[in-house]
């Protein structure tokens, strides 16, 4: 059996790894291909094009890139027209994936989608999309499934991939002799994004937070990349004061920070299950800022806020997003302990939120299993 796993970001790189395991353990004897990064390649994955060659942000952003995204589509319809699989499994990355849908579709392959589009918040005429083309979505927040079920999706939630999977694997004294860092000072833990074009964003902003914050000793910082850019890409172009930048260490290197200042995005969930207190920033390029802004129909951009229903770490969006600002919020969550503390309590509660009990790569195999009746061992 043929099945074609289709991931075009980074987190949904390792949320698609897990789930093809899982479904190996189940359909030992099944192929599978596709579009994927380093996690899902190390899986087994026979990749017909890359994740990382997808990793843009942005609605004008993406329009720049738009004749090599499309190459790249066009390469990828060609070998599923080639290898002809019996099932599609698409994670995340609606505006590849969405298109890719609609080609499936008229092939008659039938469509499981994990990680479902923010329509909820913006673009709510993807419900119907997803109501034409999808047979099973697999959702990984829980008011996702409501909102979805409720305009005719077929819906599941699966629980979040990251909850009951976020922790330390080195002690904080093994972790700062690794690197250098000085116990006695605070470490703060700079996150510019996954993906290159959102951190190029970004840095010049960290970077002058830094700087503040340096001023002010006692303090260091510790900059985790993601797979995505690689940590040659931050050694490069980091113009801020000292910094230790890691790669694969993202969880111990936020584990054990005092604060991380975080890009929005799949990153805020993780350092809110690893319990650091945080403050959450984004900056795009005006012209996608105003455009979103006018179609975004949502109370907060963090998910933590979202799944909180209120402001539990603060957002300093686009023109918020500067260097001082951030320096400013650092200072006060370091210095007021009551609100530091407060915000530890608040994103305790969040991975209850998020977990169903059982792995949620285990949970969306069973669900596509069913859903296809395939044949398990």
């Amino acid at each position: 059996m043929k099945i074609l796993v289709s991931a075009g970001e980074a987190s949904g790189d390792r949320y698609a790894a897990d789930l093809v395991a899982a479904l190996r353990r189940r359909l030992p004897e099944a192929d599978f291909f596709g579009c994927g990064g380093r996690h899902l390649r190390k899986e087994g994955l026979r990749a017909v094009i890359r994740a990382e060659d997808l990793a843009v942000v942005g609605l004008f952003e993406v329009a720049r890139h738009v004749p090599r995204i499309y190459r790249r589509f066009r390469q990828f319809l060609a070998a599923v027209r080639a290898e002809k699989p019996q099932l599609a499994i698409l994670i995340d990355a609606p505006d590849f994936h969405l298109r890719l849908a609609k080609k499936l579709r008229r092939l008659k392959i039938p469509i499981a989608y994990y990680v479902a589009p923010q329509a909820w918040a913006w673009r709510k005429g993807r419900v119907k999309t997803l109501r034409r083309l999808i047979d099973r979505l697999l959702v990984i927040f829980p008011f996702e499934e409501e909102f979805f079920f409720a305009r005719g999706v077929r819906t599941t939630f699966v629980g979040h991939p990251l909850a009951g999977r976020v922790h330390v694997s080195t002690d904080r004294g093994t972790f700062f002799r690794e690197h250098g860092l000085d116990p006695r000072k605070r470490l703060i833990a700079l996150l510019p994004g996954s993906r290159r074009g959102e951190s190029l964003r970004h840095l010049p902003v960290l970077e002058k937070a830094a700087a503040l914050l340096s001023k002010r000793g006692g303090m260091q910082f510790i900059l985790p990349a993601s797979a995505t850019t690689g940590r040659d890409f931050f050694v490069e172009r980091w113009r801020g004061p000292e910094v230790v930048i890691v790669e694969e260490q993202t969880q111990d290197a936020v584990g054990h920070a005092d604060l991380a200042l975080v890009a929005s995005g799949t990153a805020t969930v993780e350092t809110a299950l690893l319990g650091t207190p945080m403050v959450t920033f984004y900056r795009l390029a005006w012209p996608s800022y105003w455009l979103a802004k006018t179609l975004v129909q949502a109370p907060f951009y963090s998910m933590v806020n979202l799944l909180s229903g209120r402001e539990v770490v603060p957002e300093l969006i686009q023109r918020d997003c500067t260097g001082r600002k951030l320096a400013a919020e650092s200072v006060r969550l370091l210095q007021q302990e009551p609100a530091r503390r407060r915000m530890v309590e608040e994103l305790a509660a969040i991975e209850g939120k998020l977990h169903t009990g059982a792995p949620a790569a285990e949970r969306a195999a069973d669900a596509i299993c069913e859903q296809y009746s395939l044949q398990t061992v």
